[in-house]
């Protein structure tokens, strides 16, 4: 048997959506910015899919601007934002466990003479709310919190952060890469300036992604080139693949609930299943603020390069973490914040599901892990 159990990292794209594209890619070719009727076409699958994706994220239309994915969209929110605002303040918030896309762009700002505060987490992953507040000052002028954590699937307190971030100047950046598809999100619900989200997250294609900007947010916009995306993002948009990010959107969000169901019941299985056959391990995260896809695991008995490679050989395809460190022997910087504990990050192994995944395969994998355990319980 062959188990896919790394969907944090990527999706498959689902089929209603290769339908979508292919019949763009064939019939529907022309530039949404060629003002002739083959253009036109484009244009007007272009803008229906706007209209959907705006829709099903509760933003305005205006508000969408088409991106490459989570990565840019996160780059033009924090550069743009810290760069338009400077005039007001120096002073930026993040947090110790957001993705590298985030990570990396403010490392980059404070080399440029920004202050930055890395705000700490708990052992389950969640901010210090208290800590945000006392960082808050008249010079912070953005607050860069992900939603759901990508490593550990902790969900963090939006509502919370948003109360303390709205009494202030500050703007307030939201990646919800990990978000979309497992909870409900509503972009005019919170108090959010900017929002970066991907498709191939969810069934969507690679390579396509959005950056939603509330309405009259003052920030810079860095590609330059043509007048697509109202000026905001030059460059040919990419119409097959902005559709079929528009129906994969749809089609999480339609089977949101259920799915939700059927990954809990996953993720519980998984658990109980490794329990039942006295496998060591410590769930690393928060059994109740988490989605049900990501489930990361400390197992005391074997480091994480040996596991991922004897699951490999089995035909289990799982990660240590982020996708995008993928080949680093740098222990996952999440962990690390959350335990303060490199040898935990060395030994923990991240397990993320989808609703296509069977109660045959969770088994499987726990068997596998089983047999794992016991060849090094009698080698030791």
């Amino acid at each position: 048997m062959e188990v896919y159990a790394d969907y944090a990292a990527t999706t498959p794209v689902k089929e209603e959506v290769i339908d979508k594209m292919t019949a763009v890619y064939q019939q529907h070719f022309g530039n949404p910015s060629s003002i002739h009727s083959v253009g036109r076409n484009a244009r007007k699958y272009l803008d229906d899919a706007r209209r959907q994706i705006a829709k099903g994220l509760g933003a305005k239309t205006s508000e969408v601007i088409f991106t490459s994915g989570a990565t840019e969209s996160n780059n033009t929110a924090i550069k743009g934002i810290a760069y338009a605002n400077k005039h007001r303040g120096n002073h930026l918030i993040t947090s110790k466990v957001e993705h590298h896309s985030v990570l990396h762009v403010f490392e980059q700002l404070e080399r440029e003479g920004f202050d930055v505060t890395y705000l700490d987490v708990d052992n389950e992953g969640l901010i210090k709310l208290d800590q945000l507040e006392a960082a808050m000052t008249e010079e912070t002028i953005l607050v860069s919190i992900m939603f759901v954590n990508n490593e550990v699937g902790t969900v963090q307190p939006m509502y919370d952060i948003d109360a303390i971030v709205s009494k202030s100047n500050a703007l307030f950046h939201v990646d919800a890469v990990q978000a979309v598809g497992h909870l409900e999100i509503d972009f005019h619900d919170f108090d959010i300036d900017t929002m970066s989200i991907t498709a191939h997250k969810f069934g969507g294609p690679k390579g396509i992604g959005a950056f939603i900007v509330k309405d009259g947010t003052t920030i810079n916009f860095p590609q330059l080139g043509g007048e697509q995306e109202k000026k905001r993002r030059a460059g040919t948009e990419n119409v097959p693949q902005i559709v079929g990010f528009a129906e994969a959107l749809k089609l999480a969000n339609e089977h949101r609930d259920a799915n939700n169901v059927h990954l809990m019941n996953l993720k519980n299985l998984f658990l109980v299943s490794l329990q039942e056959r006295s496998v060591p391990f410590e769930y690393n995260g928060s059994m109740t603020d988490s989605t049900g896809h990501v489930v990361n695991l400390y197992f005391p008995f074997i480091d994480v390069e040996t596991m991922l490679t004897l699951l490999d050989l089995s035909n289990i395809y799982v990660s240590s973490g982020s996708a995008c460190t993928a080949g680093t022997t740098t222990a996952s910087h999440v962990l690390v914040a959350m335990y303060g504990d490199e040898d935990r990050a060395n030994h923990s192994v991240r397990f993320s599901f989808n609703e296509q995944m069977t109660e045959q395969e969770i088994k499987y994998i726990t068997t596998e892990i089983h047999k794992i355990y016991h060849k090094f319980k009698e080698e030791n």
